[in-house]
């Protein structure tokens, strides 16, 4: 991937690119890149191309950059290049362009995994995506990710929500990584957390590791002891949940997982998140107690 305006300093005249082009051993990218192979772009030469066509400052920026750093499962069609507020340039198909007034400077991670790849670092990355994305569940959940997966810790994204002040949604990320340093590492966990605590249930214990009847290692999402002695598990189910398949082997694993002293029920992430109260209550009437006051 070349930019147009860089060919003299390496010895290409425009003469040569269009000959280049002409004879389709090159290919136009945009009105400011070519690239000297044809076909489709790789996402390494796709980043490429937005970061030249923006400019020597533009960074791939949002789930982009956090994809590069190692997120995973959070990939989306386009590349997302963090450019300056001020600029303009006609759009490029497969390229999402993000405009912001914070100097890209100290958003630059030191050192890309991608190489000389101007890379944004994985905390601003996320939380301007966050920040600006439709869905605050989605923000959530992409924080809540990142931290899942290792690649960063609630210390290092707090600091980062202050250091990009003004930050649109900055009190929704500060609840976000309350509950993950309480534990929630997941969104429906973050779920759970939020219906205790409105519904005053004392909050479980999470990813319990359990062996089936088979033996196998399993882990549960919350579960209550009881006074009694008993245990009531509850398994929140994503929408993946729904498929023939999943559903099936998630029968099997509350067959195999159900005890004497151990009751498993379960709901959907959506009703958790639309329904709370009615989940509290079927746990509440399972024995899981009110807080005392």
């Amino acid at each position: 991937m070349l930019a147009i305006e860089e060919l003299p300093s390496i010895g290409v005249t425009r003469a040569l690119m269009r000959n280049q082009l002409r004879a389709q051993r090159w290919v136009r990218r945009s009105d400011r890149v070519v690239s000297t192979t044809t076909g489709e772009l790789t996402r390494g030469q796709l980043m490429w191309l937005g970061v030249l066509h923006a400019g020597n400052d533009a960074l791939v920026g949002g789930l982009t950059a956090a994809s590069v750093h190692g997120l995973r499962n959070w990939e989306r069609d386009d590349v997302t290049i963090l450019v300056p507020d001020a600029w303009s340039f006609d759009p490029v198909p497969g390229l999402s362009f993000f405009r912001t007034r914070r100097p890209l400077g100290i958003l630059r991670a030191t050192h890309s995994p991608h190489g000389a790849l101007p890379v944004c670092r994985l905390e601003p990355a996320i939380l301007l995506f966050g920040g600006y994305d439709r869905s605050p569940r989605t923000a959530q959940g992409v924080v809540a990710a990142c931290v899942q997966q290792r690649l960063t810790s609630p210390d290092l994204l707090r600091d980062w929500v202050v250091r990009l002040r003004p930050l649109r949604r900055s009190r929704l990320f500060q609840r976000a990584l309350l509950d993950i340093e309480g534990g929630a590492q997941s969104l429906s966990e973050i779920d759970v957390r939020r219906m205790c605590r409105q519904a005053g249930l004392p909050l479980p214990a999470r990813q319990r590791p359990r062996r089936d009847r088979d033996g196998r290692l399993r882990f549960t999402d919350a579960e209550w002891r009881l006074n009694d002695g008993r245990v009531v598990v509850l398994e929140v189910d994503g929408g993946f949940h729904a498929d023939v398949e999943h559903y099936e082997d998630d029968m099997k694993r509350q067959r195999r997982l159900t005890t004497r002293d151990r009751v498993i029920v379960r709901c959907g992430a959506f009703e958790l998140r639309h329904d709370p109260e009615s989940v509290a209550a079927d746990l509440r009437a399972l024995g899981v107690g009110r807080l005392s006051a």
